[in-house]
């Protein structure tokens, strides 16, 4: 068998030059739209790049402030001050000094719950109730018993007394 000897022929050194040109001129394109494509995801990912970075410099900024928040409710979380009051002195005609010097004494008694957790105090508060009432208060030459009647535990424990005579 014997191969024809086509390039000899003028009509296929025609349609084979015109096939490499073709190819070449294909190939030109190719890598021109290639190229151009590349470069368009090669500036779609530096702005990507920069975006992440603005967002990760925002995040940081976010839990940064958050951790600063937290920090300052923690110490919200805790007894900061007390307040008391005793209620029925006027009944018994004690004067303001008195009652002020008394109210001085008990929070001096209950100060060690300054600057607890919540919780710790709340689970304390029957603990709390018995060491006001166990203590007799001499006021004016007679003693007096306490008797809690309110209490709140939150940042300012505020609780609320009454005196009654002593037995």
């Amino acid at each position: 068998m014997r191969i024809p000897p086509y390039f000899y022929s003028r009509n296929f050194q025609r349609f084979f030059s015109g096939v490499i040109f073709g190819a070449i001129v294909s190939w030109l394109i190719f890598l021109y739209i290639f190229g151009h494509m590349q470069e368009d995801q090669v500036k779609l990912i530096h702005k990507q790049e920069e975006r992440i970075a603005d967002l990760v410099k925002e995040k940081d900024i976010w839990q940064e402030d958050f951790k600063k928040l937290n920090e300052k409710n923690k110490e919200l979380l805790t007894v900061q001050s007390i307040s008391l009051k005793i209620t029925n002195a006027s009944k018994y005609k004690i004067d303001a000094f008195s009652v002020f010097d008394t109210q001085e004494k008990i929070k001096k008694d209950i100060s060690n719950v300054l600057a607890k957790d919540l919780t710790i105090v709340y689970n304390s508060r029957e603990l709390l109730e018995k060491t006001i009432e166990n203590k007799p208060v001499k006021l004016n030459g007679r003693t007096y018993q306490l008797t809690v009647t309110n209490m709140v535990i939150y940042t300012t424990l505020h609780i609320e007394v009454e005196l009654s005579l002593a037995k």
